[in-house]
Formats: structure tokens, sequence, C-alpha cells
């Protein structure tokens, strides 16, 4: 894969010990590709990411994937609230919900599967730890939404998707499902079960967002935990 080189400065060193054990998923938010870029890479801007995807497939690289990129924000998952010492962040070319929510090109996506693919393997980053900026930072950010292809990048090994059992399709209540969102990593605590809820249902229900808690939402978020097993590692 080709990667045009367009750094920033907005970086810094990983704390010594981390683990790089995350890919976290945007997309830019903004009206231009140019406009993105350009802030991404600007000094003083605060913010930057590892990568950058343009939706006619092309890959920019800004930060060093050894140095902590500023992408992840305030956010917390499983209890880390540090998400940019261990993670890489890759951002998509999208206008995002504010500037004209649209569909990803199929030529963009297939960019992301291939970068996707190539960190995970090289970092040794399970596949479940690909996971969207709205996981992390439930109440401030709705990135990638609901019309990136989680479903398809499972197929190709990159992401979970959860397929409910008929026993999974039962009678749910609030405190289970603050539970179960919890336990796959959600910060239920502080952000709460609708904003949790509804970050799930972009990533793992898009049919249901918005909606509340339907029977489809209740039924793949059991059957998500359920695929973890005992050890906390994708078992199905």
């Amino acid at each position: 894969m080709t990667v045009i080189d367009r750094p920033s400065p907005n970086h810094g060193p990983r704390p010594a010990g981390a683990t790089l054990d995350l890919v976290l998923v945007h997309y830019t938010g903004l009206p231009t590709a140019e406009i993105a870029l350009s802030r991404l890479c600007q000094p003083g801007s605060g913010v930057s990411a590892h990568y950058t995807i343009d939706e006619d497939g092309t890959v920019y690289g800004h930060v060093p994937e050894h140095r902590r990129a500023w992408h992840a924000g305030v956010g917390c998952w499983r209890g880390c609230r540090d998400i940019n010492s261990r993670s890489l962040g890759i951002e998509l070319v999208n206008p995002g919900h504010e500037w004209g929510y649209r569909p990803f090109p199929a030529v963009q996506m297939t960019a992301f599967r291939g970068l996707a693919l190539d960190i995970i393997r090289r970092h040794g980053i399970p596949a479940w730890a690909v996971i969207g900026h709205a996981d992390i930072a439930c109440t401030r950010k709705e990135d990638p939404g609901e019309l990136f292809d989680w479903q398809g990048l499972a197929e190709s090994g990159i992401g979970v998707w959860p397929e409910p059992l008929d026993d999974d399709r039962r009678p749910t209540s609030d405190e289970e499902v603050g539970r179960l969102l919890a336990t796959y990593g959600y910060d239920v605590e502080t952000a709460g079960i609708p904003a949790c809820l509804t970050a799930f249902q972009r990533h793992f229900d898009p049919g249901s967002v918005c909606r509340g808690l339907t029977v489809e939402t209740a039924s793949r978020l059991r059957a998500l935990v359920r695929g973890f097993g005992d050890r906390g590692s994708w078992t199905s």
C-alpha cells in the first residue's frame, strides 16, 4: 500500500510501558478533504491522527505509529481514559453528520481494509479492538457512524459482528443492558446508558439508531458479550 507522507507536528511520545492495543476509527467531520488535512497538520491545532484515507482511496500518513497522536480526546474504554497512548487513529474523509453525512465509497473502504489488516497483524491487535470514536466518547462523538460497514469489515477480520441466537431474543431490563454495555467496554458509569446504547447501535445495529432499546439491539448486545466467552477474547 502506498502511503503519502503529509506529516503533522501534533504528537508526542507514548508513555513508557504503554501497550498499543487499539485502532480507533474516525470520520473527519469537515466539509472537504483539504480542510480536514490542513487541520490535522496545522501547528497548534491540537489534533492529529496517524493516517487519513480520502474518499478516492488515497492514504496519507501524519504521525509515526510509535508516536502518540492526538485524535481520541476525552473518552474511556474498558476503564482506560488515556486512549491516545494505547491506540492508532485512522481518519476517513467524510463530512459527517454536521456537514452532510454520506456513505463511505467502496474504494475508500478497500483502502481502509488493507491498512487496518496490516496494522493489526504487525502489532498483534485483536480484531475486536478496532472500534469507533463514538464507542469511547459516547456523549461527544458519532463517528464513524451508522453508514460505516462494520459488518463487511468483520467478515474480513477487522472488528467483530454479533449474530444473535434465538435465546438472545428475550425480554431485558435497563440493569441488564447497562451491565452488558459496561462488560463490552462502554463507559456506562460516566456517559449513561442512553448515550452508550446509541453508540452501540451506530456500530452494531444501525437500523435501530436513536430508536431506544429495541429487541434487535438487546439481542445483538447479548450476542456480542457472549462472543467474548470467559476469557475476554472473541470466540465466535
